[in-house]
Parts: C-alpha cells; sequence; structure tokens
C-alpha cells in the first residue's frame, strides 16, 4: 500500500473520529446498502423457486385467443424465455437480472400486460397504494399518538381506560376483517358508501371536483379499515411509553414551577415518547403493506396490492420482483431517512458507536 493511500485512510478515519454524526451517518448508509441488496436477493431466489412455468401459460393463452402457429412453437419460446430472462440456470438469471435493474434500469416486459415494460404496470398502480397506504398509514401515526398521549396522561379516568381497553379488544384485528365488517354494514346494509373500485367508471380521471369527491367517497372504506386499526396499535404503545414518563422529577419539577398541563405534556412527557415512535414506524410500514395487499384486493383497489395478486397467479416474475423490491426499498429507504433524522431529534444518537 502507498504511503498516499495510508495517508488517505488515515485522514478519513481522523475526519470520522472528529465528526460523530458524519461517522454514523456512513455506517447507516453502509448498512442500508447490505440489507437493501440482500433483501433483493433473497427475493429473486425465492420467487425463482417457485414451481410452474409463465411462458408455457403465456404460450396456452396466445393459442386460446390468437391464431397461433403451433410448429413454430418452440422458436417463439426460447425467444420469450430470452426476453423474459428465464433461460439459463438461475444464477445467471440472477446476474442478468441485477444488470438489467441496476445498469439498463429495465424490469423487462410484464406478462400481465405484454409487451408493456414491467415498470409501467407498476407505475400505474403506484400512486393509488401511495395516495391509500401512505396518506393512511400517517393519519393513523398522527392520531395514535395523541391519543396515546392523551390516554396516558389522564390514566385511571374512565373516558381512558375505555379507550385503552378498546384498543387491547381490537389492535390486533387484522385490516381485511375489519374492512369486511365495514364494507358490510356502510356499503351493503346502509348502502352509503361504494364497496369496489376507486372512483366512478362513469368519470374519467383528472383534478376535477367531481372525480376528486369519487376518489375520497371510494377510498374512504379501505382507508378506514387500516386508520381504525392503527390508530388502536399506536395508542397502546404510546401509552405504554408515556405512562413510566409520568413520574420523572423533571415533569414534577415543571409542575412546581407553575407550567400549564397542555404545556406539560407536548413539551415535555410527549417529547420522550416520539422519539421511539418515530423509528417504530418505518418498521411498521412493512407489515402495513402486507395489510394493504388484501384491502386492495377486496375493495377491487387498482394499487400495488391489487397488481400483486394478479402478477402471482401467472408468475409474472418481473412484475412480482418489481413490486416486492419497490416495497422492501420504500421501507428500507424509510428507516434509514428515520435513523439519520433521528441525530436532530436526540443529540445522545451523534455519539453512538
Amino acid at each position: 500500500m502507498s504511503s498516499s493511500t495510508r495517508a488517505a485512510g488515515s485522514g478519513l478515519r481522523s475526519y470520522l473520529a472528529a465528526h460523530p454524526l458524519a461517522s454514523y451517518a456512513v455506517r447507516r448508509i453502509g448498512l442500508y446498502l447490505v440489507e437493501l441488496w440482500g433483501a433483493v436477493t433473497v427475493a429473486f431466489f425465492f420467487f425463482r423457486m417457485i414451481p410452474g412455468d409463465p411462458i408455457q401459460t403465456f404460450i396456452q393463452t396466445l393459442q386460446q385467443n390468437y391464431v397461433y402457429n403451433t410448429q413454430a412453437s418452440a422458436e417463439v419460446i426460447a425467444r420469450y424465455r430470452s426476453e423474459f430472462g428465464l433461460d439459463g440456470n438461475i444464477f445467471s438469471q440472477y446476474f442478468h437480472y441485477m444488470y438489467k435493474v441496476l445498469v439498463e434500469h429495465d424490469l423487462g416486459p410484464s406478462l400481465l400486460n405484454y409487451p408493456t415494460p414491467a415498470q409501467d404496470v407498476i407505475m400505474r398502480a403506484l400512486p393509488w397504494t401511495v395516495g391509500l397506504l401512505g396518506l393512511s398509514a400517517v393519519l393513523a401515526w398522527v392520531f395514535g399518538l395523541l391519543a396515546g398521549a392523551l390516554a396516558g396522561w389522564r390514566r385511571g379516568r374512565p373516558g381512558a381506560d375505555l379507550v385503552t381497553n378498546l384498543s387491547i379488544a381490537l389492535s390486533h384485528v387484522p385490516y381485511y376483517f375489519l374492512a369486511l365488517i365495514l364494507t358490510f354494514i356502510f356499503a351493503y346494509q346502509l348502502a352509503w358508501l361504494p364497496a369496489r373500485s376507486a372512483y366512478d367508471a362513469r368519470l374519467s380521471p383528472g383534478f376535477t371536483p367531481e372525480f376528486i369527491v369519487s376518489l375520497l367517497r371510494y377510498g374512504l372504506l379501505p382507508s378506514m379499515s387500516i386508520v381504525v386499526i392503527g390508530v388502536f396499535s399506536w395508542l397502546l404503545s404510546t401509552r405504554m411509553l408515556m405512562v413510566p414518563v409520568l413520574g420523572e422529577d423533571y415533569l414534577t419539577y415543571a409542575q412546581a414551577k407553575g407550567l400549564r398541563p397542555r404545556r406539560i405534556l407536548t413539551r415535555y412527557a410527549l417529547r420522550n415518547c416520539y422519539l421511539p415512535q418515530v423509528t417504530a414506524f418505518g418498521i411498521s410500514l412493512g407489515f402495513i403493506f402486507n395489510g394493504n395487499v388484501l384491502v386492495e384486493q377486496l375493495f377491487n383497489y387498482p394499487g400495488l396490492g391489487a397488481t400483486l395478486v394478479n402478477a402471482i397467479q401467472i408468475l409474472d416474475f418481473n412484475t412480482i420482483l418489481g413490486v416486492t423490491n419497490l416495497a422492501i426499498f420504500a421501507v428500507l429507504t424509510a428507516n434509514l431517512i428515520l435513523d439519520l433524522l433521528l441525530p436532530l431529534l436526540d443529540p445522545r444518537v451523534k455519539y453512538w458507536r
């Protein structure tokens, strides 16, 4: 190793030692890249080992729906296998897939809508899932955090105990089960809300008042199924963090100074609760996405969940891996951003080793 290389390495180590926050960020980003590569690799081999031949299924569909020359089937199958990255052994398929994704930014064609690229199919469904899942997850976290803080602050009172017991009973109910109950009540019994689809089929998508109202009306039931269960879950965890804090000396001192209870709750007690809840929010995104798949399928919502289910039914590997890797990337990136923001919320994180 040359002296210049050793000097550069020593200079980098000295810089990171002198800047703990930069050292923390470098470690977190490095761990993020390793986790991302490992998760994508595991997903690729898992789905490729599923029994079945998607090309044969695709050829049979062509034979049933179109004029198809069976004598040229061998050449056609070979071309399709090459186009979909299914020729060669599984390791060569893996390196070919990683090269296409990382270098050419191409997921390959989608069997769901051949020859449309899989990324186009995914991008058409992505806004629906982001609008439903993203907004619902944020609303559930905010309302659950505030409700949990109030339930812990007013512990022992009838209203707080009732909300806490109700949360214990309902926090573990699956999203799709609550979706079925809400659909039965509000769509079939009361006929207040539509049961399926994302908007009125008679309207054309666009930024018009009629379409926006239809969008909100059709999305209310699936979003309620996610928000309600999420609020109960966040309420319990926030209350669990709030109750031990109430006995701390600094809160007693704040009360002795004559500070208003609202100020003590928001500026002192709640501040020590939302730090771990910020990290937990990023971790929970993966579980919310899993439940959202069934919710979208139940309401025939044109998001990534319904796209993933349809792709699995015909073994559309390119679309399956695209949706799965997008979910992996979103969850890991959200956790990375939250980890990088923690030193700004809690100065003690800067000196993490």
